[in-house]
């Protein structure tokens, strides 16, 4: 069974969010079952990393997307990866979507049409000699428009589009169309037309044979008005013709504080002396005082969607009642900027790392008594299933996949609402389980028993690629 997976994330190479770690994991685990090859865009990072990239295909000038080489390579584990080289479109400084300063990059509907594009060429055997596709397996907006463009290109090849997080649906003006070689009788409101703009996200959701997210209960709140965002008709329409489905993400097996390389001193269930010492390091580390109280981590991307702003209006008590918080992460610049000077105003119980490095997430993971995920919504959340293997009682918004991960009152804590008071509702009961010691120790262990494998998750979406390519054969 030949897959191929568009991506433009992979934790290999590049990381923005969640989708890299899903990315870098997903293929791996579905490799006993399928010849599954990636196909992600020649970034600077990616290019870098590789000695030798063999060209295998060419791709012809579209619309107003230009010509570009597709490259095969492999990871160091022989998962094999097509790059799409196009310097023009690519070789850019800053992340994947946006510059430096944070601002998507104006051609985005060009970037990211070429993606889809070619890898619909790919999957229909016009690139590699030597391969094609019998599925196509698409990823967020940026990817969704592969099954559009098979459909255009009149290839009948099945496809998945998986939905990691509804509110970044890739809109555009409604010139994008003519930009990207999309036909004319494409754009009304059944296909990619969404307000009178271009809805990339929208593209996949009509043209995709199949939809998953990344959880049960986010593949059922997106049929709603709530947290449909405008696309909730559509969902509903393929959810009612069982043409979506939830299956949850998984987390790779690195996250063993028994064999972690990256912590200060490793640990297991029980060793909470071994976890005292991480988090003595991460004190240290961020120049926190020395202290008995509880350590609050959060380790997130920094904008609205994470509750941030509950965090914040939630400092000066957890501070009050002895408890400390560390921060890392990226995003916003207006969120990044009040973090920094929360722990400019108590340097001593606010430590704050505006960036991602992934040795110092698991350290603080590994330190802290609890971690914070305050979510307005979160289609999976990876954090909260890192935690709970690393020690880290999650409080979570009772939402998307931090309710079908977290088990209040035995693995963590859930509060009902995103607001500050219900928010805080479970915080005092962190605060209080802290104090007794033997229900501390109970729910780390726990947490800590919690299994999360990829194996799981892998098994599901290879029932449902050899679901999709029988019903496409018959």
């Amino acid at each position: 069974m030949k897959v191929l997976f568009v991506t433009t994330e992979m934790d290999d190479f590049v990381r923005v969010g969640g989708l890299a770690a899903v990315s870098a994991a997903l293929p791996r685990a579905l490799r006993s079952w399928s010849d599954v090859r990636i196909i992600l865009p020649g970034y600077r990072d990616v290019v870098e990393q590789f000695t030798h990239i063999e060209i295998v295909g060419q791709c012809a000038a579209e619309a107003e997307m230009p010509a570009c080489a597709l490259g095969r390579t492999s990871t160091r584990d022989g998962l094999p990866v097509y790059v799409l080289l196009c310097p023009q479109l690519y070789d850019r400084p800053g992340n994947p979507y946006g510059d430096e300063s944070g601002r998507d990059w104006p051609d985005n509907d060009i970037r990211f049409g070429r993606l889809a594009s070619a890898a619909a060429e790919l999957a229909m055997g016009n690139l590699d000699r030597n391969w094609a596709a019998d599925l196509v397996h698409a990823n967020d907006w940026q990817a969704a428009l592969t099954p559009a463009y098979l459909a255009w290109k009149g290839a009948r090849i099945p496809s998945i589009l998986t939905i990691h997080n509804l509110a970044y649906q890739g809109i555009f003006p409604r010139d994008s169309l003519r930009r990207i070689g999309a036909p004319e009788e494409s754009f009304h409101i059944d296909g990619l037309e969404f307000y009178d703009q271009l809805s990339f996200l929208k593209g996949g959701l009509i043209y995709a044979s199949h939809l998953t997210t990344v959880s049960t209960n986010y593949a059922k709140e997106i049929t709603t008005a709530e947290l449909g965002c405008g696309l909730e008709g559509v969902l509903q329409l393929r959810s009612n013709a069982q043409q979506l489905t939830g299956i949850l993400n998984g987390i790779d097996e690195s996250w063993d504080p028994r064999y972690c390389a990256q912590l200060a001193q490793p640990f297991g269930a029980g060793d909470w002396e071994g976890k005292q010492a991480n988090a003595d390091y991460v004190r240290r580390q961020f120049g926190l005082a020395v202290s008995r109280g509880p350590m609050f981590g959060l380790v997130a991307r920094l904008v609205h969607q994470k509750g941030i702003d509950l965090v914040l209006s939630a400092a000066d008590e957890i501070i009050e009642a002895g408890g400390q918080i560390v921060v890392t992460g990226s995003g916003e610049p207006a969120i990044e900027d009040a973090l920094v000077q929360a722990h400019r105003r108590r340097p001593d119980a606010i430590g704050v790392a505006i960036g991602f490095n992934d040795g110092q997430a698991r350290r603080i993971f590994a330190g802290s008594d609890f971690t914070l995920m305050p979510s307005r919504f979160e289609p999976c959340g990876l954090s909260q299933m890192y935690a709970q293997r690393f020690g880290s009682l999650p409080i979570g918004h009772q939402t998307g996949g931090l309710a079908e991960t977290i088990k209040d009152g035995e693995t963590g804590f859930l509060f009902d609402k995103p607001s500050t008071e219900s928010f805080l509702g479970s915080v005092r009961r962190a605060f209080s389980t802290f104090s007794a010691k033997d229900r501390l120790d109970t729910m780390r262990r726990s947490a800590m028993a919690q299994s999360y494998s990829w194996s799981l998750s892998a098994e599901r979406y290879n029932g449902l690629y050899r679901k999709m390519i029988g019903a496409a054969a018959t």
